[in-house]
């Protein structure tokens, strides 16, 4: 069957190289996330994607200090935010999304089977009636096959679940953002054992990315340091993938990459931050409401993972 979405988005690539977005990256050692400021050149426009709310999980203790180096810089240069974009609801890293949207403006956006991944953690973590499960904390929510501009710059959205079922990647000129879709060559894919992961739709969903045109760049929500490099890196292309990712290279078959995918997230354990993560992203960054005392909590559910 014929994905004419994947066709337009690779129309626009292929087109792009008329109007190339500017992309800066933050990288956070602490979360090993990748932050990107993506901005077009002629209008100054711009979208913040996948921000970090830096926290402390032994103390509790909060921090803007990467949420503030981005505001800098979009500062500096002159920009106007007019997109707070997440891949999908992070589960290694808290979204500062709230906070950027306070200083610079901007629409909160995901994709919109964040839904589901809402009425999953929403049930764990026991929310009360003020958290909605409908997405409604979010400013916008994409479908497969959306586009919006920024400034002058073409956007499309793909949704790539797997890794988890809101998943998305923003396909911004020549340039997509995967979020958790796709690692670097040298580390491979993303874990899929999450509620709603699936290594087979993962695997369909980096397919669908890795048939975008080879000269497509591509950047990664992450970077782990695998062995046997000293440098943290986070753009590649779809041809360097094709034919190096460990995981998914060209002539690795599904059911071959379902097999080493299942078997490998058996032996991970949880993400540091995930309990946080989560009931923070789920409502978009936003904290839970402050109790009688005025102080905010994040629940651990005992034995509920």
């Amino acid at each position: 069957m014929t994905d004419s979405i994947l066709a337009r988005a690779a129309e626009q690539v292929s087109n792009s190289q008329r109007n190339i977005p500017i992309i800066r990256a933050f990288f956070d050692p602490e979360t090993f996330t990748v932050t990107y400021v993506v901005h077009d050149a002629e209008t100054q426009c711009a979208a913040v994607i996948d921000s970090v709310f830096n926290f402390d999980p032994a103390s509790g203790r909060t921090s803007l200090r990467s949420a503030d180096k981005v505001i800098a810089y979009v500062k500096e240069q002159g920009l106007t935010v007019e997109w707070l974009l997440e891949t999908h609801a992070h589960a290694d890293h808290l979204s500062a999304a709230p906070y950027l949207q306070d200083k610079l403006g901007g629409k909160i956006a995901i994709g919109e089977h964040i839904v589901t991944v809402q009425k999953v953690f929403g049930t764990l973590f026991n929310a009360g009636t003020e958290f909605q499960r409908d997405g409604s904390d979010f400013d916008h929510l994409f479908a497969d096959g959306d586009r919006f501009k920024i400034g002058n710059l073409d956007v499309t959205v793909l949704h790539v679940p797997g890794h988890t079922p809101a998943c998305i990647a923003y396909v911004i000129g020549d340039a997509v953002f995967v979020g958790d879709t796709l690692f670097m060559p040298d580390y491979g894919t993303a874990r899929t054992d999450f509620p709603g992961g699936d290594a087979r739709k993962l695997y369909q969903s980096m397919r669908r990315l890795l048939s975008l045109p080879e000269t497509t760049r591509l950047f990664m929500c992450h970077d782990y340091l695998p062995e046997g490099r000293d440098k943290y890196v986070w753009e590649t292309t779809v041809a360097a993938e094709r034919k190096g990712n460990i995981h998914a290279h060209d002539g690795v078959t599904e059911d071959e990459f379902v097999y080493m995918r299942t078997a490998r997230d058996k032996t991970l354990d949880m993400p540091r931050l995930i309990l946080p993560s989560v009931q923070v992203n789920m409502r978009a960054g936003h904290l839970p409401p402050a109790e009688d005392n005025g102080i905010r909590y994040l629940k651990i559910p005992l034995d509920g993972v």
